[in-house]
């Protein structure tokens, strides 16, 4: 139930679950562990494992988290937010943090928390864990200073690749070498046959970074032969995402520079992105990419890191010189890609670093038969207070984990308006899915999924003999 979407989810194959990438030196004792556990236990917070491995590294940055339940002044450490402020309130807590600061949302999912997220420095999203963190959890807080001066020491370092297409001038590629060989950077540059000539498809340069992935062992980084290196670009490795790229407008995916961890999450994507690529050729390749990475965020939790406009700056940006990678094009106030209509449909959502309406929120797969899938659509999410909403999705995803009905997969979707509704059910009406509309706070037993089976057994046994 998406924009754009295979027709069966991607497995991957050959990567061991788990990050293969460490997130510097940021052991936490036993003692921190077990605060920690009791913390999220009295504020009634789920989190799966990736998500809590990066909410354990942010407290190893910034010191013990707290829960910010009464809106209390808070300037220091990591602040763990369950509801979301209202305006007034979103902007004093916003004026209360500085640099020290990090925030963590746990059910980010909820449109509540935009007005807050518009306001502070995006950092990252770790997509929903299954039953055991059912979740979007987003982390931000105030600037990049902190982590570019932490990257720094970093010793693990990317492999740069890039391509361009063979006998088209290769000068915007020499530079791109020469910048890299003053950081001392491992690269793989490299020409490759296109379709069109003198540039390239979205399913070549997807295809040749899986080639790079099967072929090198390193964390790789994708550059757009045409820009240069200013800084070392160590950030991502840093922060140990499966992940990171840049948003345009705080909304648009650019495959510009793009980072992909050693991880099966990141493994995924790729694999997405390229099968989207094949699938739809004419389509660019930001929006292919938005697709492939909200299609892998529902099915595992993808550890994604949005990077800083220094990773993504054009030439006369007003902070060029500051930047770490310069692409060779003119900077532009403009959306990269060409079609108004796909922006209209994920801005809003994007640029709070979540998945919308018109996407499939969480995906869960049991062993039942494959092919017999369950739409779930929770409805008016925004009138009501998000801890119902977060409730209700636990107790919808903790259900279908007890007893699946017999439905081989699951779709849940969150929406806000009818019209989000009315978009949810004409893709799960082209999926041959079965749709279930909840509301916010609706009692959902563990037997809901064998329950509606049932009712469905039923119909068909009275068509066939009436």
């Amino acid at each position: 139930m998406r924009l754009i979407a295979p027709s069966r989810p991607f497995k991957s194959k050959g990567w061991p679950e788990g990050r293969a990438v460490t997130r510097g030196d940021t052991e936490l004792t036993e003692g921190t562990h077990a605060n920690l556990d009791d913390l999220l236990q009295s504020g009634g917070i789920r989190l799966g494992r990736a998500q809590r491995q990066r909410l354990d590294w942010l407290t190893g940055q910034y010191g013990a988290p707290t829960l910010d339940d009464s809106g209390g002044i808070r300037h220091n450490g990591v602040v763990i937010l369950k509801e979301p402020p209202s305006g007034a309130a979103a902007e004093l807590f916003y004026r209360s943090l500085n640099p020290a600061s990090a925030v963590v949302i746990a059910s980010s999912e909820n449109p509540g928390f935009d007005f807050l997220k518009s306001k502070l420095t995006e950092f990252g999203t770790v997509g929903p864990c299954g039953v055991d963190g059912p979740h979007e959890m987003w982390w931000g807080g105030i600037g990049w200073s902190k982590f570019h001066a932490a990257a720094a020491a970093c010793t693990l370092r990317p492999r740069v690749v890039s391509c361009y297409p063979r006998g088209s001038d290769a000068a915007a590629a020499f530079a791109l070498r020469h910048s890299l060989e003053r950081f001392g950077l491992a690269s793989h540059i490299e020409p490759i046959d296109a379709q069109l000539g003198d540039r390239l498809l979205c399913f070549e340069k997807a295809e040749f970074m899986l080639r790079m992935w099967n072929r090198y062992r390193e964390p790789l980084l994708f550059v757009e032969a045409g820009a240069v290196l200013r800084e070392a670009p160590l950030l991502p490795c840093f922060l140990g995402c499966d992940v990171a790229l840049h948003k345009w407008n705080r909304w648009e995916m650019s495959a510009r520079t793009l980072y992909i961890g050693r991880t099966s999450a990141a493994q995924m994507l790729l694999r997405t992105w390229q099968h989207l690529a094949a699938s739809y050729p004419a389509i660019w390749e930001g929006y292919l990419l938005d697709q492939a990475w909200s299609l892998t965020s529902s099915q595992v939790p993808l550890d994604t890191v949005w990077l800083p406009r220094s990773y993504h700056a054009l030439a006369g940006d007003l902070g060029a010189m500051r930047a770490t990678v310069l692409h060779g094009e003119q900077t532009t106030t403009l959306d990269l890609g060409p079609d108004p209509a796909f922006a209209g449909l994920v801005r809003t959502a994007r640029r709070a670093g979540r998945t919308g309406a018109r996407d499939a929120f969480l995906v869960m797969t049991s062993k039942a038969e494959a092919d017999k899938g369950i739409a779930v659509i929770l409805r008016d999410i925004s009138a009501t207070n998000a801890g119902a909403v977060a409730a209700t999705v636990e107790a919808v995803t903790g259900a279908y984990a007890a007893d699946c009905g017999g439905y081989g997969r699951l779709e849940l979707s969150l929406c806000a308006w009818q019209d989000d509704v009315g978009a949810a059910r004409e893709a799960a009406t082209q999926a041959r899915y079965r749709i279930l509309e909840i509301a916010p706070g609706q009692h959902i037993a563990n037997d809901f999924f064998a329950h509606h089976a049932a009712d469905d057994s039923v119909m068909t046994a009275r068509h066939l003999f009436p």
